[in-house]
């Protein structure tokens, strides 16, 4: 698999405080990669070292292959467009003048992009309204207009629907599938809003203390996260020929306990148990969401 990013055992240290504790992360090339972690955990962090904002303590990264190290590092981060933290733009200008700035600051002559950008990010029609007038949500789409500015292939965005009302994370939840799909742009998204996340990620970093803890695709967590009935038996071991032979999704937790996944239809199943003289005691439905398989993960006794 090609990765846009990697890190191998990244650190940044401010004083006594690690922020980064020996990171290591995979962006896959193409993907929008969801980075989950409570504040503090170290997300801004990572984010501002592969802009080139910080330089990391220890450990290295790449950036399509170049090494942080290399001098090729400055030519290959123009590949990236960024807003970390709150977006770069110029409130008493309008949205088409702080593109314009944008497009100096980077040195492209060209500012026929400029109407086409708006049009991407949905600003067309604003004329030279200033943005300070702006909803939050019409900045932040400004914001990465200013950061699509340069056509990059690689956009990180460091929580990009905070404070947002529900219309506006609606706009920009479709602007990044949009940028992902059509504009075949590879995306980092950092957030702690874990159910908009699972609308749009593809796979996924839970960071936490300063490590990835975990990663895994969209694709595997779903199947981690599905449906599942917790059955309460005497003798699990009891059940696996009647579960084998009926091709029934099944996980023996322990002797007394048993997972089924998928969607059954309980009554009728308890009954086809009863029929083949198999008793449960207990029968509970759960149903896993992306909030608890982070908090699991982490561990629930944390405290924000």
């Amino acid at each position: 698999m090609e990765y846009v990013l990697e890190t191998n055992n990244l650190k940044k240290v401010y004083r006594d405080f690690k922020a980064l504790n020996n990171l290591n992360i995979h962006v896959p090339k193409g993907s929008i990669y969801g980075l989950i972690g409570k504040n503090g955990a170290g997300k801004t962090t990572l984010i501002r070292l592969v802009c080139g904002l910080q330089k990391p303590t220890d450990g290295t990264y790449t950036i399509y292959g170049v090494k942080n190290s290399n001098p090729e590092i400055l030519k290959v981060r123009k590949r990236i467009g960024a807003i970390v933290e709150t977006p770069s733009i110029y409130q008493n200008m309008s949205a088409k003048d702080n593109l314009i700035e944008q497009f100096k600051l980077l040195g492209i002559p060209n500012l026929e992009e400029i109407d086409s950008l708006l049009e991407l990010v949905g600003l067309s029609n604003v004329g030279k309204k200033k943005v300070k007038h702006f909803s939050l949500g019409m900045k932040q789409r400004l914001g990465i207009a200013v950061a699509l500015a340069g056509n990059p292939d690689f956009l990180i965005l460091d929580e990009p629907i905070n404070g947002l009302d529900p219309q506006g994370i609606i706009e920009i939840r479709e602007l990044i599938l949009k940028l992902n799909k059509k504009k075949k742009i590879t995306i980092l998204v950092s957030s702690h809003y874990l159910d908009e996340l699972s609308k749009i990620a593809t796979c996924y970093g839970f960071v936490d203390s300063g490590q990835i803890i975990k990663e895994i695709s969209a694709e595997e967590l779903e199947k981690k996260m599905e449906q599942k009935i917790e059955l309460k038996v005497n003798e699990a071991k009891d059940f696996i020929l009647y579960f084998e032979k009926n091709n029934i999704n099944y996980e023996i937790v322990d002797n007394h306990t048993i997972n089924i996944y998928g969607k059954i239809n309980i009554p009728k199943f308890i009954n086809n148990l009863s029929k083949n003289n198999l008793q449960i005691n207990e029968i509970h439905e759960k149903e896993e969401s992306l909030e608890n398989y982070y908090m699991n993960l982490i561990g629930g006794d944390k405290n924000d």
